[in-house]
C-alpha cells in the first residue's frame, strides 16, 4: 500500500499518504506493547496524580490501559512511611465525605493507617473582631445525612496508601527520582506519526509518549506551561503557618466528638483541626512578617501565641507579635484580665511537635482551562485555592474522579482518550464548580481582612443569620462535606 502510494505521490496529497501509513491501533484506546508509548502518563505523584492511576487501573473498563507515574521525589519513603501514634506530619488535609467515598470505591481508603484518620463531628468558626459565630453541627440536619462533616489526615498517610493500592493493582510503569526536562512533541517515522503526541524527556534520558499526558505537578506546572495554557490569579501576601500541636485533652467532646475551630482575623483565619488523640494540626494565615515571627519563638513563646490567637483581642494579639520574646508571660498577664468563655475555644495548647513549625506562601491561581490536546490538568496544576476552608485537595480528588469518568467513556465508546472532544466533558463539569469555589474563598478572606468599618457589623450580621437559620446552615454543611444537590 506504502509503494503504491509512493508511485502515485504526484495524484495523492501528503496528508492522506501520512493518513494511510498510520496504523489502524491509533484509533483505539490502547497502544501497542512498546516501552516507550503510553496511553496516560501521570506527571506528578502527589494525591491526585496517585488517585487517578489508581482509579483507571481499578475500572475493569480502563485497566488495560498502558498508563505511567513520573515523579522528581522517591517514591519508596513514601510506601514505608510511619510515624508513632504520638508524631504527626504538619502537612494534613481534611477529606470529604465525598472524598472518602471515592477512595473507598478504588480501594485505596483500606491501605492507610485508619488510626491516623480523626473524623470530626463540629466546627465553630467566629469573627475575631465582632464575636459573631456560627456552630456546625449535625444535630436537627435532614435524617440519613451522616454525622461526619470531615476526616483530617496526614497527606503522606493519603498518599502512602495509594501507593500500596497501585502496588497491590499492578500494571503502572513508575519513574520516580525523575525529573521532567523538557516537554515536546514526537516525529514521524515509518511505522508512526506521533507529531501530535506529547513526549516526556525525563532526566536519566527515558523518553514518554503519551496519547494523553496528565498535568497532576503542581501550581508550576511543566506540564501546564508545554500545553500554552495560562493562570491567572494573585498573591494573597500572606503565609499560611502550620504545626502539630497537643492539648491538655482529647478536646470539649470527648473521643467520640470531635470539634474544629476556626476564627476570623484581620490578618487571616487561624483554625485548630483535630488529630488523633490530645493532637491537633494547626493551619494560621498571617503576613509574612508575622509568620517569620512565629518560627523563631521557642516552643513556649509558640504555644502562648496560638493559645492567645484563640482568646485575646486582636489588639492584644497584634501588639504580641510586636515582642520577639517573653510571648508566654505576656500572654498569662493577659488573661488575667480577659473573660473567655473555655468551651467555646479549643482545650489549652500545652506543647508544640518539634520540627512542625513551617509555613508557606498563600496564593489564587486558576487556569485558563484545563484541556489542551492531549493534555489534561488535575488538582493544583489546574487550581489553587486558599486553605481557609479546607477544600485544596478535595477539589483535587473531584478533577481525577471527573478525569477518570471521562476516559472511561471515552474507551468505552472506541473514542481516542487523549482528543479535545473526548476530554471535553470534564472541563465542563469541574471548570465552573471550582471557579465558583475560588470566588467564594477568595471573597470571604477579603471579608475577613477589614478589622474596622461598616463592613464588620454587616458581615457578623450575616454570620449570626445564618447560624440561626438551620436549613440555611444544613445546605451549606452538605456542599461542604460533598452531599446533596452540588452548587460549587
Amino acid at each position: 500500500m506504502e509503494a503504491l502510494l509512493r508511485r502515485r505521490a504526484v495524484y495523492v496529497c501528503q496528508s492522506c499518504v501520512r493518513s494511510a501509513r498510520q496504523p489502524l491501533w491509533r484509533n483505539y484506546s490502547s497502544a501497542p506493547p512498546r516501552p516507550d508509548i503510553y496511553d496516560v502518563v501521570c506527571v506528578g505523584g502527589g494525591p491526585a496524580g496517585l488517585s487517578l492511576l489508581t482509579a483507571l487501573r481499578a475500572n475493569p473498563n480502563t485497566s488495560h490501559l498502558r498508563v505511567a507515574l513520573v515523579e522528581a521525589q522517591d517514591l519508596s519513603k513514601i510506601r514505608s512511611w510511619s510515624l508513632p501514634p504520638t508524631k504527626f506530619s504538619n502537612r494534613c488535609s481534611s477529606l470529604t465525605p465525598s472524598s472518602v467515598k471515592f477512595l473507598e470505591q478504588i480501594g485505596a481508603w483500606e491501605h492507610m493507617a485508619r488510626d491516623r484518620v480523626q473524623p470530626y463531628q463540629e466546627m465553630q468558626v467566629w469573627d475575631g473582631v465582632s464575636g459573631a459565630r456560627i456552630e456546625f453541627d449535625w444535630a436537627g440536619a435532614a435524617p440519613n445525612t451522616g454525622t461526619t462533616i470531615a476526616y483530617m489526615t496526614e497527606n503522606l498517610n493519603l498518599t502512602s496508601g495509594l501507593l500500596k493500592r497501585l502496588e497491590e493493582l499492578g500494571g503502572v510503569s513508575t519513574f520516580d527520582n525523575a525529573r521532567v526536562e523538557n516537554i515536546t512533541y514526537g516525529e514521524e517515522t515509518e511505522e508512526l506519526d506521533l507529531r501530535e503526541w506529547p513526549v516526556v524527556q525525563l532526566s536519566g534520558g527515558k523518553q514518554l509518549s503519551a496519547r494523553l499526558l496528565v498535568g497532576a505537578d503542581g501550581a508550576n506546572s511543566p506540564v501546564r506551561s508545554f500545553a500554552n495554557i495560562e493562570a491567572k490569579g494573585w498573591d494573597y501576601n500572606r503565609h499560611g503557618v502550620v504545626a502539630t500541636v497537643e492539648l491538655e485533652g482529647e478536646g470539649w467532646g470527648g473521643e467520640f466528638t470531635k470539634i474544629a475551630y476556626q476564627r476570623f482575623l484581620p490578618t487571616g483565619p487561624v483554625a485548630m483541626l483535630p488529630m488523633p488523640g490530645k493532637y491537633s494540626t494547626l493551619v494560621w494565615s498571617t503576613t509574612p512578617s508575622n509568620a517569620a515571627l512565629l518560627k523563631s519563638l521557642s516552643p513556649k513563646d509558640f504555644t502562648a501565641m496560638v493559645n492567645a490567637a484563640f482568646t485575646l483581642s486582636t489588639v492584644d494579639l497584634e501588639y504580641m507579635h510586636t515582642q520577639k520574646s517573653g510571648q508566654e508571660e505576656e500572654y498569662s498577664w493577659r488573661m488575667e484580665h480577659t473573660p473567655v468563655d473555655h468551651r467555646a475555644v479549643p482545650q489549652v495548647v500545652t506543647g508544640v511537635q518539634e520540627g512542625t513549625v513551617a509555613s508557606f506562601p498563600l496564593k489564587l491561581r486558576h487556569a485558563d482551562t484545563y484541556v489542551a490536546e492531549r493534555v489534561a490538568l488535575v488538582g493544583d496544576a489546574a487550581h489553587t485555592i486558599h486553605p481557609l476552608a479546607g477544600q485544596g485537595l478535595n477539589q483535587g480528588q473531584g478533577d481525577v474522579q471527573s478525569l477518570a469518568k471521562t476516559i472511561e467513556y471515552a474507551v468505552t465508546h472506541g473514542q481516542d482518550i487523549g482528543v479535545g472532544m473526548s476530554l471535553e466533558s470534564y472541563v465542563s463539569e469541574r471548570y465552573a464548580a471550582n471557579h465558583v469555589l475560588l470566588g467564594v474563598c477568595d471573597k470571604l478572606h477579603k471579608l475577613y481582612s477589614f478589622g474596622s468599618g461598616p463592613l464588620v457589623p454587616l458581615r457578623s450580621l450575616g454570620l449570626s443569620a445564618v447560624n440561626a437559620l438551620r436549613p440555611l446552615k444544613t445546605f451549606v454543611m452538605n456542599q461542604a462535606a460533598g452531599n446533596g444537590m452540588k452548587v460549587f
